[in-house]
């Protein structure tokens, strides 16, 4: 989900107990419910942890739930041949959490074939979408050849031409590479699965993933069925009730009981899809979408940009307050004085950053081809604005309702014509109503700790584009 604020004030709990790392004595379930689904997380994780028990895939049988097509033949067949596999996950705060289905499924997949060694890849990141996604899978993911990639974006926004786009990069990097799409759902959709129907924005994946041959997984329709059945409650405040399985509070994460039906449905398809014999390299048809996003980059600032002298350039893990973001960014770009700047030139139809959130993070201004611009909204289901001649945006506030406290990175793109372009960004001096962006509930920390907020800061971790890289800059 995008920006619900019972949402992250769950998140904000859980980052809290994961950077005390204050473990000791905890259940299994008391540390899934502390597993942070905000801020960065370790890239690697080991799928044979010991603390981790093995998921026993429940009596359901529903030929809804999984959707073999081409299956993952190039995964299993190099597992059963007991040589050196990886898996990667790729997906926002479900995915990220550390306890989670994420773990849970690694764990059950490696307890199906114990001798041989496996490495998982996290590449989780919290209220994100596609639209991220398709820049970042090279980095996160295709540099560390993984075999199989989990795909998980349905409920954050399931744009499908970002989704195309993770999908034809990772066939153009390697045709062996296995695909499996996940479909989390939130809030009320469960219903439509007991209605017999999909939900639209699962079903406009489908439609990729049947063109692709793709397997996926529908990991809501055992839930969805034992809501129907008042065996769960899909959504409540209390952490139990009596009888019943209480799947999430906030409608969408999961507690432990919903996680492990989660991660039941992919441990049963995993026995599904595990039939399947042979290999293949998957070939890359026409592109179903235009504008499908095969041509994303997500860039170290200074490989693409050149910067005003006043940036300095920052190793997270020397800041208390950026080190947890060290997974995503070996090194920030910061700011903090107005008038600041960086420029780069590219070919293509999107540019945008990669940002971290907090307290005393400004506004900028942007400049396409020596010209100020003004902005549209985003495109609902992304985070992609658009260039406008109308009454628009003309700044970009980094700060938001969740910027109380640093627990996250952010992100923005901007779609403009197809061509070349110079794009100047620039911190500037008007400060945004922090209070009112936090609301009467927020108020304590801005009302005790005023100049902390009344600063004008910009973090800069990433750089993308669509399209291709032009180094020279022209100030």
């Amino acid at each position: 989900m995008r920006s619900c604020p019972y949402i992250f004030t769950l998140l904000l709990l859980s980052t809290v107990a994961f950077s005390q790392n204050n473990w000791t004595g905890d259940s299994y379930e008391e540390r899934i419910r502390a597993a942070s689904q905000g801020g960065a997380s370790p890239l690697f994780f080991d799928p044979a942890a010991a603390d981790i028990p093995v998921i026993k895939p429940l009596d359901f049988d529903n030929t809804r739930e999984c959707t073999v097509r081409d299956g993952l033949p190039n995964f299993f067949r190099k597992a059963k041949a007991g040589k050196p596999v990886t898996i990667g996950y790729i997906g926002g705060s479900i995915t990220q959490a550390i306890y989670g289905y994420r773990t849970r499924s690694a764990r059950y997949i490696q307890s199906l074939y114990p001798a041989v060694p496996m490495k998982a890849i996290n590449a989780g990141i919290s209220g994100t979408g596609t639209d991220l996604g398709a820049c970042r899978v090279q980095e996160q993911l295709l540099q560390y050849h993984p075999d199989l990639i989990f795909v998980e974006f349905a409920v954050n926004g399931a744009y499908r031409e970002g989704m195309e786009g993770i999908i034809r990069q990772i066939w153009k990097y390697d045709p062996s590479i296995d695909i499996c799409l996940l479909y989390t759902i939130h809030h009320e959709q469960h219903a439509i699965y007991t209605s017999g129907k999909v939900p639209d924005n699962i079903r406009g994946l489908e439609e990729i993933a049947s063109y692709y041959g793709i397997p996926s997984i529908h990991l809501g329709i055992q839930p969805a069925l034992l809501v129907q059945e008042e065996k769960l409650v899909w959504r409540s405040d209390q952490k139990s009730i009596p009888g019943k399985i209480v799947f999430s509070n906030d409608g969408a994460h999961p507690l432990p009981e919903g996680g492990d039906l989660y991660a039941g449905a992919i441990a049963r398809s995993m026995l599904t899809l595990q039939k399947a014999d042979g290999s293949r390299k998957h070939t890359l048809p026409t592109a179903l979408l235009n504008g499908n996003w095969d041509d994303a980059h997500m860039l170290a600032p200074t490989e693409l940009a050149t910067f005003s002298k006043g940036w300095s350039r920052i190793n997270p893990t020397d800041s208390i307050n950026l080190k947890q973001f060290a997974p995503w960014f070996p090194y920030i770009m910061k700011a903090e004085r107005p008038g600041e700047s960086f420029t780069f030139r590219f070919k293509g139809n999107m540019f945008g950053f990669f940002d971290i959130g907090g307290p005393e993070v400004g506004q900028l201004s942007i400049e396409l081809d020596g010209q100020p611009v003004k902005l549209t909204p985003v495109l609902p289901g992304t985070r992609i604005a658009s260039i406008t001649n109308a009454a628009g945006m003309e700044l970009v506030n980094r700060f938001n309702s969740n910027c109380n406290n640093r627990y996250r990175g952010q992100f923005e793109c901007i779609s403009v014509p197809q061509g070349e372009h110079v794009v100047t960004i620039t911190l500037s001096p008007q400060k945004a109503d922090k209070a009112a962006i936090l609301g009467p509930q927020q108020l304590a920390d801005i009302t005790a700790n005023p100049a902390k907020y009344d600063r004008t800061v910009l973090y800069i971790g990433k750089i993308l584009i669509r399209g291709e890289i032009i180094k020279e800059v022209r100030r």
